[in-house]
């Protein structure tokens, strides 16, 4: 009899073992499958959340988090690169471009520090980082993980460009400074956005000296070279004459309808002929944002060889075609008697404008022209500019432009005359202001050194306020 009673209990074991297993192994399936939806959630290095769309959106006003576009900054300018929908950038973003990472530059980390600073990128926030190309984020987030930054989510852009509900911003005249890519696609015979109406198409090299300085070390390849003393000739590098001017357009092939892209490896220079040539009356004048290192951040090869230049028999047009672009000295003095219209700004050092230094070794006379106001420029020498420039030369965030303005009392709804000391850091700042929709806005070319040249008044010294 007990014999028997064993039989169907070792039975009811076995089937209560073999369930017991059941549950074990379902549990531990469904954990496995929670933890591989979990990793399926972070990026590949495990650095970051991956966020979508919806997420993002109910994150753009809460102040506990920060949306950093980490592309190239043509892109959050309003190009549309690496294949979005639509160009521009997500609205409250700020801009840290992973390209910024690869520039070998002074100081380069007290740089970045600060810029983190300024765009408010802290390590106590929830860093969003989107991109386009699922790269750019990864190099920023290994860069702000090493800095001990925990809270880091990604977004994929495409996503948000795809969805015509969404609003992106773009700089309205974003196209007045090209990325390396859309030049590069002209080269190969491609007629990118904003490029599709454009007849002929030159690109140019800006520097200071013969070919030998600068352009055959290495430049964008089709370009031919043009020499600043071209439209600046020296002892004085004052702008040339309308005359000279209209002999440099033709000798240089150059006629009013053409598409010119200055690019060169200093990229005041490449600014400086691109203004003259928009004075001229060329119709479409565009610079390489970034110069020389841009083209070579991307990956692209220079050529060496020298370029032939083509003459014109006629420009097309009387020259100047626009005028309104460079105030002379005339101007300037009947504009600071209308200060409710008139405003001049003074583009240099703090050193240059309180009249400790000159700023440049051929001109000595310390000064600045009395009423004109400060508007920055860059921090060391003539040849900086680093207080309307990013780290690897790209023009700097428009929105902190405008900030820089608002506080050292800019009035934007005035004339404003930009002035330096001979006309190079005006001529990309009028540039970039002119890239975010500023159009009553002039250069003094002759700046300073001619103001001073001829004995007007100066002041030196902190202004009274």
């Amino acid at each position: 009899m007990a014999k028997n009673i064993k039989k169907p209990l070792a039975l009811f074991m076995v089937l209560l073992i073999a369930l017991f297993s059941a549950v074990s192994c379902t549990k531990k399936e469904s954990q496995n499958q929670a933890q591989n939806q979990n990793q399926a959630q972070t990026t590949q290095s495990g650095l970051m959340k991956i966020l979508k769309t919806e997420d993002v959106k109910s994150k753009l006003n809460d102040s506990s988090y920060v949306l950093v576009d980490t592309r190239i900054n043509d892109a959050f300018n309003g190009w549309k690169l690496d294949g979005v929908k639509r160009g521009g950038h997500i609205p409250n973003a700020v801009d840290f471009s992973a390209n910024w990472l690869k520039v070998d530059a002074k100081d380069k980390d007290k740089t970045l520090d600060e810029a983190l600073k300024t765009k408010n990128i802290l390590a106590d926030k929830n860093i969003i980082l989107y991109d386009a190309n699922g790269k750019d984020a990864e190099e920023v987030a290994k860069y702000l993980s090493a800095k001990g930054y925990k809270n880091l989510y990604y977004y994929d852009i495409k996503q948000w460009a795809a969805d015509d509900s969404l609003p992106l911003e773009k700089f309205k005249n974003y196209h007045l400074i090209v990325p390396a890519a859309i030049v590069k696609d002209i080269i190969d015979g491609k007629k990118p956005e904003t490029f599709e109406d454009a007849g002929t198409i030159k690109i140019v090299e800006a520097s200071w000296g013969e070919e030998k300085d600068s352009y055959a070390k290495g430049h964008v390849p089709t370009s031919f070279h043009i020499n600043t003393d071209n439209v600046e000739p020296p002892p004085a590098w004052m702008l040339a004459s309308d005359k000279q001017l209209a002999k440099f357009a033709v000798d240089y092939g150059f006629t009013k309808d053409d598409t010119v892209i200055v690019t060169g490896e200093n990229p005041m220079a490449a600014y400086r002929v691109a203004v003259v040539l928009r004075y001229i009356g060329v119709k479409d004048v565009r610079v390489l944002n970034g110069g020389l290192l841009s083209w070579k951040l991307a990956g692209y090869e220079v050529e060496t060889k020298s370029n032939k230049i083509v003459p014109v028999s006629d420009f097309g047009a009387p020259i100047p075609g626009r005028p309104e672009l460079i105030d002379t000295i005339d101007e300037v003095k009947a504009g600071m008697k209308k200060p409710n219209e008139f405003m001049l700004v003074d583009n240099r050092t703090w050193d240059e404008y309180i009249g400790k230094s000159s700023g440049y070794s051929y001109h000595h006379k310390k000064g600045r022209i009395p009423g004109a106001v400060y508007g920055y420029a860059g921090i060391g020498d003539s040849n900086s500019l680093q207080y309307y420039r990013n780290i690897d030369g790209t023009m700097r965030n428009g929105n902190e432009i405008l900030n820089l303005w608002k506080s050292a009392g800019i009035d934007t709804s005035k004339h404003l005359s930009l002035y330096c000391g001979s006309g190079w850091r005006v001529s990309e700042i009028m540039t970039y202001v002119n890239v975010l929709g500023l159009d009553n806005v002039a250069i003094y070319s002759n700046g300073w050194i001619e103001w001073s040249n001829k004995n007007n008044a100066f002041e030196t010294g902190e202004p009274k306020k």
